[in-house]
């Protein structure tokens, strides 16, 4: 799917991932070159307009994502996904470290076909590769709902860098990827 960008001359294209919790998937990709905008929320339930409460049950089928509008011309969705494996582990089902539940899965959301076949053969690779002791469980699924998170979610990692969360999970994520993706951060 493409999105106009405010302008109106930039085409830019959307992915929705959910990596664990989303202020850790926001945090990652606010921060990398050709990602426009980072929208964190709830995606794959059933119910309209979910919040946060509901999500956090477990009971409702989705997932806490982040929805990225991105340059293609600057990233690329297979450089996309590469970060989106590199900061978080797609080899535990319902968990990302301390956060445990179905809300917390492995996912992509895809918006197009060609993203799908990328995701899919991404996977492939990354298993026969052997990239992990374990196998990936990251799900590749058509993105059939998007609700924004409530208003407070939006750049908690940035409002809140000192919480015990933020240091104890996100901070790590970061730093793994200032180390590892320096080529593709933003510059300051």
């Amino acid at each position: 799917m493409l999105d106009e960008s405010s302008s109106g001359s930039k085409r830019l294209e959307l992915v929705t991932l959910g990596g664990g919790c989303f202020w850790c998937t926001e945090a990652v990709f606010s921060l990398i070159r050709g990602v426009e905008k980072v929208e964190p929320g709830y995606a794959g339930g059933y119910k309209p307009n979910p919040t946060y409460e509901e999500v956090s049950s477990g009971r409702t089928g989705y997932v806490e994502v982040a929805q990225l509008s991105f340059d293609p011309s600057l990233i690329s969705f297979k450089e996309i996904l590469e970060i989106f494996f590199a900061t978080h582990d797609s080899t535990t089902l319902n968990r990302q470290g301390p956060d445990v539940g179905t809300q917390y899965r492995s996912v992509i959301f895809y918006h197009t076909e060609e993203q799908k076949r990328t995701a899919e053969q991404m996977i492939r690779e990354l298993e026969e590769t052997k990239t992990y002791t374990n196998p990936i469980v990251t799900k590749v699924e058509p993105l059939r709902n998007f609700y924004k998170a409530e208003t407070y979610h939006k750049d908690y990692y940035k409002q809140h860098p000192n919480a015990p969360y933020c240091q104890a999970i996100i901070s790590p994520k970061i730093q793994k990827l200032q180390k590892k993706y320096i080529t593709k951060l933003k510059l300051p």
